[in-house]
């Protein structure tokens, strides 16, 4: 075990970075950020912000020299990075497991070879002839096989003409996926230890607007549904030998769930967890880290989560004194300094004993920011 106050390292400067470094102080560890963003959310709120880029050579050797163990808040990490710090100390997630979640083709390889269920998919270079079996998977959507997240590097495709189209102009490989009639999207947030101990988050569900997270309803209370995603998961996290904070994004399609995407990192769907459980996704993330014991079951009250984006203040700033006037709803900004539309600012979180209040407050909440009905 690593033990307080022991120092963690941390690659990655946003929020999710920042709530990991709140997490690990609570426990009484200190935390170095490296982030090459001098107004770094985490790095403000760490211990010491080495202000580099993530492949700078002298910068890594300082963030290896001060740290018990690395851990990453976003996969874009470059994996040749995570490789060079494990010479060092201990990394986790393991730069093989990131690898794979950095790259859609990869991972959706990966997925199959494991027997797990994923929307038919083709990967696809700018240069090279569109196949024929191209046409078969329309209506579909084109993702760049990298670096995409909340809608970026998206493309609604309907027809070869627009398929042709999208990819020169992404001039990216990348993978394009069948849209299928979707009944429900899904995620579960799990850790595991260097130990072999798993625990888990409940399932959440998830609704989207723009490709961005607008809404979480945690737990989502399918029991059906919780059984299978906990066992796709660990089936997972098992294949890959992870240590670390995974979330493994579902689809529900004919009443069974295929797995969307993996993230090698908590997740914006976890985030109620911080208000709803008796343990949140980031206090797993030190957990796992640092081979902790993980808790055998994480309980959860009834919450609702609603995203804030940057387009909430293009008319001024949100009224926040009468939102927070709501019952049981708890505030999370997150010190960005530009609201730019689409950029996450900030959350929500609605808690209550019955699911009929929480929906409610969120109703009004929703009203109060000039948001339509759910």
């Amino acid at each position: 075990m690593i033990l307080p106050p022991a120092t963690l390292g941390m690659l990655g400067g946003g929020q999710l970075g920042r709530y990991f470094v709140m997490a690990a102080h609570r426990l009484g560890y200190q935390v170095v950020v490296l982030d090459p963003d001098p107004a770094s959310i985490a790095g403000a709120a760490a211990d010491h912000h080495i202000v580099a880029a993530y492949d700078d050579p002298l910068a890594l050797r300082d963030l290896a020299n001060r740290c018990a163990a690395i851990t990453c808040e976003f996969e874009n990490v470059p994996a040749a990075t995570l490789a060079l710090l494990e010479q060092h100390t201990p990394v986790r997630p393991a730069s093989s497991a990131v690898r794979i979640c950095q790259d859609r083709r990869e991972e959706k390889a990966f997925l199959v070879r494991a027997g797990i269920a994923v929307a038919p998919y083709l990967a696809l270079q700018p240069e090279e002839p569109i196949p024929a079996q191209a046409g078969v998977l329309f209506p579909a959507i084109l993702k760049t096989a990298r670096a995409g997240y909340d809608g970026k590097g998206q493309w609604p495709i309907t027809d070869t003409d627009q398929l042709v189209t999208a990819l020169s102009g992404s001039g990216a490989a990348c993978v394009l996926e069948q849209r299928l009639p979707l009944e429900g999207e899904f995620a579960l947030t799990l850790a595991r230890s260097p130990s072999g101990a798993i625990s888990a988050l409940p399932l959440v569900q998830n609704w989207h607007s723009g490709g961005i997270l607008d809404q979480t309803r945690s737990p989502a209370h399918a029991p059906k549904l919780e059984a299978e995603a906990q066992r796709i998961a660990r089936h997972l996290i098992a294949a890959l030998d992870y240590v670390g904070v995974l979330t493994v994004e579902f689809f529900q399609v004919d009443g069974r769930l295929l797995v969307n995407e993996l993230a090698p990192r908590p997740h914006n769907s976890g985030h109620p967890s911080l208000d709803n459980a008796s343990c949140s996704q980031f206090e797993l993330q030190v957990r796992a880290l640092c081979d902790l014991p993980l808790p055998a079951r994480i309980d959860a009250r009834p919450a609702m989560l609603l995203n804030l984006l940057g387009d909430l203040w293009q008319t001024g700033t949100p009224d926040w004194a009468t939102l927070l006037a709501l019952p049981s709803l708890h505030l999370h900004l997150y010190g960005k300094g530009e609201a730019r539309p689409g950029r996450k600012m900030g959350h929500i979180t609605v808690t209550g004993d019955d699911w009929q209040a929480v929906q409610e407050t969120i109703r009004q909440a929703r009203a109060l920011l000039g948001r339509p009905p759910h």
